[in-house]
């Protein structure tokens, strides 16, 4: 077995938001790290101002310079025989129905446990794209989000894929619970979302942050609990999470943005579900692929427990493959 590769040194440059903030906080927040996991890498060494190395609690101004070695890690992948669903396969696209409490990504604390490690398991040929390519992987759902991901299975179709996302031409449809009556039933929030100042692993509305689109329309509600489908023009970080939160609509079992309630339809995660994806699959006739995934049984037996919406309904293919 070869040696552990170290990989390529990474330069960040401090924000006017982190302005003297300590240096395993900035580290943590730049790249998406967990605070422990950060703070290891700046005591071990990992983390130099020039040619001087920080200690963890140093306050960093903005426009510092750092260099971050993170921790040599093995080159390849290590396969993970795990079932997953696949929900549309072809020779240049998978798409996974992901379930939650999955890392998508290998990172801090989650190297060969990960949806990553399970796809090369199950497509061997997805390794030799290697970390460049995200093995695949076209974008991605925090860990305790359930739904559809997208896979292109070359380089090629990787890139065609990641295109057609930039250029808005996929659509991303998602359900979600929030603590509110959604009234008037349709509307959109055009925000920009960047780090948060106070909490860098979180997302806020910035005024100098990217530009962020989310579209919602109400299918059902029950008291202050609504039923929402989400369609995403844009793809932050968090964006759902940020914006429905923003609108005073925060997403039932969301303890990051949300306040801590109780609810029969919280499922103990954030009610979260990309739904359905729409693309076109490079490998094919130019046609258009619609993908849906129905709610995981956690979520359907949430909204069991509500009973009958008072407003609208919940669509049918919305319902578990269990469901009668």
């Amino acid at each position: 077995m070869s040696e552990p590769e170290a990989p390529p040194p990474i330069e960040l440059v401090v924000p006017d938001a982190m302005d003297r903030h300590r240096a395993d906080r900035i580290v943590a927040g730049l790249l998406d790290l967990s605070r422990a996991a950060a703070r290891k890498v700046v005591d071990e060494g990992g983390v130099r101002l020039g040619d001087a190395l920080v200690a963890s609690a140093d306050k960093v101004t903005a426009g510092a310079r750092l260099t971050v070695v993170l921790p040599a890690m093995s080159a390849g992948l290590v396969p993970l025989d795990a079932p997953i669903v696949v929900r549309y396969e072809s020779p240049s696209v998978l798409v996974i129905d992901k379930p939650p409490g999955l890392v998508v990504h290998p990172g801090a604390g989650h190297r060969n446990d990960t949806l990553a490690n399970i796809l090369v398991g199950r497509y061997p040929e997805l390794a030799d794209l290697g970390e460049e390519y995200r093995w695949g992987l076209v974008h991605r759902l925090d860990r305790d989000t359930s739904g559809l991901l997208l896979v292109g299975r070359t380089s090629e179709a990787h890139g065609s894929l990641q295109a057609q996302l930039k250029r808005r031409e996929i659509s991303r449809v998602y359900l979600a619970l929030v603590r509110r009556l959604i009234d008037p039933a349709t509307g959109t929030i055009e925000a920009p979302i960047g780090r948060d100042p106070e909490h860098p692993t979180r997302m806020a509305l910035r005024h100098d942050g990217r530009f962020a689109r989310t579209h919602y329309r109400r299918l059902a509600a029950w008291g202050d609990l609504s039923l929402l489908e989400i369609r995403l023009e844009t793809g932050r970080t968090h964006q759902i999470r940020v914006h429905m939160t923003s609108i005073e609509a925060p997403i039932v079992g969301d303890k990051t943005y949300g306040r801590r309630f109780s609810t029969p339809g919280n499922p103990g995660r954030v009610w979260l579900h990309a739904h359905q994806l729409t693309f076109i699959d490079p490998g094919g006739d130019g046609s258009t692929v619609v993908v849906t995934s129905p709610l995981p049984d956690d979520l359907t037996d949430s909204l069991r427990r509500l009973g009958e919406p008072e407003l609208g309904a919940v669509p049918a293919d919305a319902g578990s493959e269990g469901s009668p």
